[in-house]
């Protein structure tokens, strides 16, 4: 099969790899529709090289038709067809049992002393080959795969691999009062979702921060009121002008480790990439940093007794935070990875709703052949041809 492989600091190719084979009970073989490219993938291209091996298969949001089950998934059969959440859950161990599937107890990734396991994502998630590739064997298939209906189009269902539950859990954890106030800092895929889903579920104001005008014209046509940091010398100062001079009830920073604006941790990233890899990983691990201005940002854009929802990723093992700030102003975070399986009973009847109330038909701003990834990578990256959300179709 045809499969996008990483092959080094901004280096992916769309390789010929072996199929995927059931290898244990709970397995399904999925071939593959539809394929996302995340922002978080972006990590990998750039500043994750160290946690990567030459051909590893990249892509966490898949979905497609079932081809194949072990004997151990009664759930599912051939013909089926799925959407594959990014991280990999047996949905009866304690941690799932919970509603906290990205942390299951049957998937961690205990030698690395991370969480589940994800798909397409680095040593530290357990390096299970990825869904952009024309198939996909699945772990975990009694419980993971959500079946959807057939007749409407990929896009109305393969964010919920990702996505949408990233975006709905980032709206949860920044605990909106009724009425209020959001500011969300990073309007990539998730951002613009998750400001969709806070004014969809009944916040007074949304404020979306960003400095890519085709982002910001985005999110000011779905109702966010749209600040371009470009033109706020302190956007907290900006953010409170707009909120009665408190500042924003809660904050969603769904930016992460690559924030623009903070060319210390630039260079941090950027001397660690030319490390070997074996010791870029271990200085990562030990004192890696992250460029963390939208997160301070977030600090002093919250208003006292608010909450920041941290939904962008971060690495950083050495980072510096305001704890003084964090005290003073009484500020509570709450962050980590989606816990995809928990959310999709809430949002299945959003997405199929007539209307599309969170516009996720048209959400992509380019669909393109699985054999155009390299390409398609590049444009997410320097943010060229007004790409905000890219789609891969594989050709099987």
């Amino acid at each position: 099969m045809e499969a996008v492989t990483w092959h080094g600091k901004r280096d992916v190719r769309v390789d010929h790899v072996p199929d995927p084979k059931i290898e244990e009970p709970t397995d399904a073989i999925v071939r593959v529709t539809s394929t996302g490219i995340c922002g978080s993938d972006l990590h990998l291209y750039e500043v994750l090289g160290p946690f990567m091996t030459e051909g590893d298969i990249l892509g966490h949001e898949p979905m497609g038709i079932v081809e194949e089950v072990g004997s151990g998934v009664s759930a599912l059969k051939p013909g089926d067809r799925v959407v594959v959440p990014f991280n990999i859950s047996c949905g009866h161990c304690w941690m799932c049992e919970r509603g906290l599937q990205s942390q299951c107890e049957t998937t961690q990734v205990k030698d690395q002393g991370k969480g589940a396991a994800l798909l397409g994502y680095t040593k530290l998630y357990g390096q299970v080959p990825g869904g952009q590739a024309e198939y996909l064997r699945v772990p975990q298939a009694q419980y993971g795969p959500i079946k959807v209906p057939d007749g409407p189009p990929d896009e109305r269902f393969v964010y919920l691999s990702d996505v949408v539950p990233t975006a709905w859990q980032a709206v949860a954890y920044a605990d909106i009062p009724d009425g209020g106030s959001v500011a969300v800092f990073g309007l990539g895929p998730i951002g613009q979702m998750a400001a969709r889903v806070a004014l969809h579920q009944g916040a007074g104001e949304v404020l979306g921060v960003d400095l890519v005008p085709e982002r910001l014209a985005r999110a000011r046509a779905h109702g966010a009121t749209a600040l371009d940091l470009r033109d706020h010398r302190r956007i907290g100062d900006a953010i409170r002008d707009l909120t009665g001079g408190r500042g924003a009830d809660s904050v969603i920073d769904a930016v992460g480790m690559e924030a623009h604006g903070a060319p210390i941790g630039k260079l941090a990233h950027n001397l660690v990439s030319l490390l070997p890899q074996q010791i870029g990983a271990k200085v990562t691990e030990k004192a890696g940093v992250d460029r963390l201005s939208v997160l301070y940002a977030a600090i002093d854009s919250v208003r006292r007794g608010g909450t920041i929802s941290l939904s962008g990723v971060y690495g950083g093992m050495a980072d510096p935070l305001p704890m003084m700030d964090l005290f003073d102003k009484q500020i509570r975070l709450h962050s980590g990875q989606a816990n995809v399986r928990r959310w999709i009973g809430d949002i299945l009847p959003v997405v199929t709703a007539d209307g599309d109330p969170l516009g996720v038909e048209g959400f992509a701003t380019h669909k393109l052949p699985l054999a155009d990834a390299p390409r398609a990578y590049e444009m997410f990256q320097k943010k060229l041809e007004g790409v905000q959300k890219v789609l891969l179709e594989p050709a099987a």
